[in-house]
């Protein structure tokens, strides 16, 4: 499992170095190194692996073709998204437009998902964190899961 967050950074390039304590993990359960990266909202990416981001595939791909919640989904993740692989050196780059809409350069937070990683710009996942506060129903809802 993905869990945690480890400090990153994506260089002038537009490459992210992912996180060592995260690699050991993807080495196993993805060895070919390739990865889907994309966002459903522009503001934090999405790294999944390719097999991840396969599963979700297969789902989408038994829906109805005009499913609006479908094609919502799929504009977003392909406007944002790209095959990657994963470098020597652990790097994957970024695609251009999610780094550019989602402030991705310098400093980043790399946090892990159980299945996936999500990356985002250190200062706007505070803010973000800040505006979308946990609140009692947040809590009630994991009560109710048993968490």
């Amino acid at each position: 499992m993905l869990r945690g967050n480890y400090p990153a950074r994506v260089d002038d390039k537009g490459r992210l170095k992912l996180p060592t304590e995260f690699r050991a993990h993807l080495d196993q359960i993805q060895p070919q190194h390739q990865f889907y990266i994309t966002s459903f909202d522009g503001l934090s990416a999405r790294v999944y692996p390719m097999r991840e981001w396969e599963r979700i595939e297969e789902k989408l791909a038994a829906l109805p073709s005009l499913h609006p919640t479908k094609q919502k989904l799929l504009s977003r993740t392909n406007y944002y998204g790209q095959v990657v692989e994963m470098d020597g050196q652990g790097r994957v780059l970024m695609p251009a437009v999610l780094r550019e809409s989602a402030e991705m350069r310098g400093d980043v937070a790399v946090l892990g998902y159980l299945q996936y990683l999500e990356v985002w710009n250190k200062e706007r996942l505070l803010n973000e964190m800040k505006a979308n506060a946990f609140t009692d129903g947040d809590k009630q809802t994991l009560a109710d899961l048993g968490i």
